[in-house]
């Protein structure tokens, strides 16, 4: 090879390593919920914080109600009822900067809707993971 030519590769390897990371997928957030109230309300501060963040994410919704969705959870291993499940890149749960875990499970902590189904996570929480996420 002469030294044009790898002077040439140099500088392509260069242009690919710095647009690398352009080239990586958006993370992917799947919101599990029913498509009905105290579910929808619930979620919408999460739906419109995912909006916001546009092309750098890519969400997918499948209505609890629908048969795919009761495949998805059982490929999960989630069992019992739940009102809404959300998962970044697959991931359902998270470790906060202070330590904390938190699982994206049911609604928001603070969010209308029974308290019974109020989760342990924020939508700050989810927001969190997917910019490390997107960060990667």
């Amino acid at each position: 090879m002469t030294q044009w030519q790898r002077g040439l590769a140099g500088s392509i390897i260069a242009i690919v390593g710095c647009l690398g990371p352009a080239w990586a997928a958006p993370p992917l957030v799947e919101i599990l919920a029913y498509a009905h109230p105290p579910v929808e309300s619930a979620l919408k501060p999460v739906r419109e914080m995912l909006a916001r963040q546009g092309a750098a994410v890519r969400v997918v919704e499948i209505d609890l109600d629908r048969p795919e969705a009761e495949k998805r959870l059982q490929a999960l291993g989630v069992k019992g009822h739940v009102a809404s499940l959300i998962l970044v890149d697959g991931q359902r749960s998270f470790t906060r900067g202070d330590g904390k875990a938190v699982e994206f499970v049911n609604f928001p902590a603070g969010s209308d809707g029974p308290a019974a189904l109020r989760g342990n996570w924020t939508t700050a929480d989810l927001q969190a993971l997917v910019a490390q996420r997107a960060a990667r």
